[in-house]
Formats: structure tokens, C-alpha cells, sequence
């Protein structure tokens, strides 16, 4: 059997599992448009940004729906290893790289499915990039360099934990902490403090960088930043996924 025969039929697989979960398509895909349209329809008219809303909000809105479909790949990888699922795949001979991967690829599409609805959400709300085709493929790449990176993060989370519920709130901090960075309001119109958090925590510079490539005009900076983080986090969770799966299968 070759290795790629069997990475498509576990990507298969999650992705049926997926579907047959009405609660992972609900936190993956709608949850997302669903804290748009508060933040923005309901509540966008009371954060003073500069410009319109909806064209500030939509770059942190598209890292946010990045993560809220990641505590279900936690919980997926983790009831694969605690019920036994794993021993049967060796048992089958199927190569231990292509269940993980399986995931993190299943986990990379969503995300592109849940932003697909976000953008095209933000586009009825009014919003109005100036990004030409090169600015939008370079949101495509850093969107899909995210989802990898915070999938194989993940997946070393599910892995780690003792049960599929412990996995599951194991992924909570990648969920919140897009909430203390500059997703809904800039970093220097926090406090004392939390400014600084939001400021160089990791998902700032992600925002910003597509903030930068929708808005035509991306910051040296903030690209070099993301990319640094977004590698260094995929590097961390594939060694840390690989290492904890080779121990525990």
C-alpha cells in the first residue's frame, strides 16, 4: 500500500466524521459567522477603529474561525488513540504519519470552508478590500500556514491528554487567545498590560499581516513575525505530535 493511498482514506474518514457531527460543523463553520455578525452587525458601531468595522474586524474574525473548530480535532485524534482505533490501523499496517496528517489535513480544510463563509458574510456587511490577486494569495498562504501550524498543535494536544474531554479543553486557550490580541479592537486601546500581551502574543502579528494584504499595504514586520510564528508553532506541534503518538501507540 502506498503512504499517500492511505493519507487520503483518513482524510476521508474525518472528514465523514465531521459531517456526521452536527456540533463540529456548528463550531467549525457557523459559531464563526455567528461572532461576526455580533460583533460586527450588533455591536461594530460601538468600537471607534479608524474605519469601516467590518474591513477591521474581518482579518481577526478569519484567525478566530481558524481555531474554533480545533476543539474537535482535539477530541477526534484523542478518542482515536484512548478507544483503540490506532492499534486496529497498525494492525492493518496502515503508516502512522498518514493518521495524523489525515487530521491535520481534514482540520486545514475546514478552516478554509469556515473562512469562505466568513469572508463571503463580511462581503454582504459591507466589506471592501483593496487586495489584488497577489494580496489575496498571500492571505490564502498565511491562512493555510496557520491552519497547518495550529493543527499539528492540536493534534499533539489530543494526543497528549488523558481522555476526549480533557483534549477537548485543552484546545480553549488557542480559542481565547485570539480574543486578547487585535482581532476586535487595536492592542494600544487596551490596558495597561493586556496591551502588552496582545501586543506579542502570536496571533497579533498573524491578524496584522493579513490585515495588512486585505488592506493592500502589508508591513515587513508583521509578515516576518507571522511566518516566524506560524513555522515555529507547526515545527513544535509535529515534533511534539510525532513524539507523543510513537510513545503511546
Amino acid at each position: 500500500m502506498s503512504a499517500k493511498s492511505p493519507s487520503l482514506v483518513m482524510l476521508r474518514r474525518n472528514f465523514k466524521h465531521i459531517a456526521r457531527n452536527p456540533t463540529s460543523v456548528f463550531n467549525a463553520v457557523l459559531m464563526p459567522v455567528v461572532v461576526m455578525l455580533m460583533f460586527v452587525y450588533m455591536l461594530g458601531d460601538a468600537f471607534a477603529v479608524g474605519q469601516n468595522y467590518v474591513d477591521y474586524a474581518t482579518p481577526g474574525l478569519m484567525l478566530l474561525a481558524v481555531c474554533y473548530g480545533l476543539g474537535s480535532v482535539a477530541t477526534s485524534v484523542n478518542s482515536d488513540m484512548t478507544k483503540g482505533v490506532i492499534n486496529r490501523f497498525k494492525v492493518m499496517d496502515v503508516p502512522r504519519g498518514a493518521v495524523l496528517t489525515g487530521h491535520v489535513i481534514a482540520s486545514v480544510l475546514t478552516n478554509l470552508v469556515a473562512i469562505g463563509a466568513i469572508v463571503g458574510v463580511a462581503f454582504l456587511l459591507g466589506f471592501s478590500p483593496a487586495a489584488g490577486f497577489l494580496g489575496w494569495l498571500g492571505v490564502a498562504g498565511v491562512v493555510v500556514l496557520l491552519g497547518v501550524a495550529t493543527g499539528w498543535l492540536t493534534v499533539a494536544l489530543g494526543l497528549a491528554a488523558k481522555s476526549p474531554e480533557t483534549a477537548g479543553l485543552a484546545s480553549v486557550p488557542l480559542v481565547m487567545l485570539p480574543f486578547f490580541s487585535s482581532a476586535i479592537v487595536p492592542a494600544e486601546k487596551m490596558g495597561p498590560g493586556l496591551r502588552q500581551f496582545a501586543e506579542y502574543q502570536p496571533f497579533t502579528p498573524i491578524i496584522e499581516t493579513l490585515r495588512g494584504l486585505l488592506a493592500g499595504s502589508p508591513a515587513a514586520g508583521d509578515v516576518i513575525a507571522a511566518l516566524a510564528w506560524c513555522t515555529g508553532i507547526a515545527v513544535v506541534g509535529y515534533v511534539w505530535a510525532r513524539s507523543t503518538f510513537k510513545k503511546r501507540a
